[in-house]
């Protein structure tokens, strides 16, 4: 038998999604909803399942109502079948019990390929909501509307969706583009202020590895921002989304198939502290401190001088942060560099952790000076007056 020759076959396929800026999303006179799913161009009224974080409905008791009222005067586009409510926080991600509630009522509605999830609420919420929606018959659209700093200029605008398992950080998730974000700048207004800072860490990351200019802004107006005000906080929001959309559209790699995840600068050692701390911490907390480790880290192997290390230790000092690890004995130490091993199981290939050799300028590194990084951590788990070496 003549052998058979192998197939070859290769596609393209086009992401477009979008990120709008609004106040009032869920007040009738507010068209943007209903315009862009009547965009969809689905004939008829298309079926909705709004998945909503718990903690919202304290804060904003008439939520529930105003998205009925909403879709009622909709009606022609806009299809209510159920507004669920998910547990807050990371507890979203941990239990897997939520994800189980959101595809069994997708099941039970019959929302299809065709009909929207509209996920309303934090990154953690986001990210479970968006897992089930890529999961369910192989993708349902979603369209998501975060609520908090971090959420709106991080979690919700990139590709990535999931759930935590084996006390491992998104262990289990999907890429899937949403169909769009929505960020309601009136939702801030609530937030307790360890969630207002939390997500300036995010901005802070961003502006280290792509923008210097960015990270300028940031330094000059530590005040503003840390005295809540919405026009200074609404800028940080915009530029850190936009730099994160370009990174994806613009970086090569969308669905992270190489070794380096820039976007992650500061986060291997973020996730690890997050789950010691049985996520007691912000993410946005945690990501603080995981840069203020790997600066560290920089300054002993050279990368950056004492100036920029302490530039940006004092800006996030400034922000309201502590920059104290939650680290105090050696099996601790020993588990939190156990975090390295986990960050590059979790994307494979060779260790990939991106560090910066100036404000703006990314440097990535594929090895680890074990003595150095548990100097750094030794360091800075330190009484916070020695913040600043």
């Amino acid at each position: 038998m003549t052998p058979l020759k192998p197939i070859y076959q290769s596609f393209t396929v086009q992401h477009n999604y979008q990120l709008h800026f609004t106040e009032g999303v869920f007040s009738t006179a507010n068209t943007l909803l209903a315009e862009l799913i009547e965009a969809f161009g689905e004939a008829g009224p298309v079926k909705l399942l709004f998945v909503v974080d718990k903690g919202l409905v304290s804060h904003y008791p008439d939520l529930i109502s105003d998205i009925k009222k909403y879709c009622s005067k909709h009606k022609n586009s806009l299809d209510l079948t159920k507004v669920l409510l998910v547990s807050a926080g990371e507890a979203s991600k941990n239990d897997h019990n939520q994800l189980e509630v959101v595809l069994e009522e997708i099941n039970d509605l019959s929302i299809c390929r065709h009909s929207f999830v509209i996920a309303v609420g934090g990154g953690a919420v986001i990210d479970m909501a968006g897992y089930a929606a890529a999961t369910a018959h192989r993708g349902v659209k979603i369209i998501r509307i975060p609520t908090t700093v971090l959420a709106q200029n991080d979690a919700a605008v990139g590709v990535k969706n999931g759930i935590n398992k084996f006390g491992k950080k998104n262990f289990i998730g999907a890429f899937a583009a949403p169909f769009a974000i929505i960020n309601d700048l009136d939702f801030l207004a609530t937030l307790e202020q360890r969630d207002w800072i939390s997500g300036i860490a995010e901005a802070i990351k961003v502006a280290l590895i792509k923008d210097g200019a960015f990270f300028d802004y940031i330094k000059s107006n530590t005040k503003p921002l840390v005295e809540r005000n919405i026009e200074v906080m609404s800028h940080v929001i915009y530029r850190c989304a936009q730099l994160h959309m370009e990174h994806i559209a613009q970086g090569g790699d969308p669905f992270e198939n190489g070794s380096s995840r820039p976007l992650d600068f500061g986060h291997w050692a973020a996730h690890k502290l997050e789950q010691m701390t049985s996520y007691q911490l912000r993410h946005g907390e945690a990501v603080a401190m995981g840069i203020t480790l790997d600066v560290t880290y920089a300054h002993f192997i050279g990368l950056i001088d004492q100036e920029t290390l302490h530039s940006v230790l004092e800006v996030l000092s400034d922000i309201g942060f502590d920059l104290s690890l939650p680290v105090s004995t050696m099996k601790q130490k020993q588990e939190l560099i156990k975090g390295l091993q986990e960050f590059r199981e979790h994307l494979g290939g060779k260790l990939t952790i991106t560090l910066i050799s100036g404000i703006g300028e990314k440097y990535d590194v594929h090895e680890i000076d074990h003595e150095k990084m548990s100097r750094a951590i030794i360091i800075r788990s330190a009484l916070k007056e020695e913040l600043f070496c």
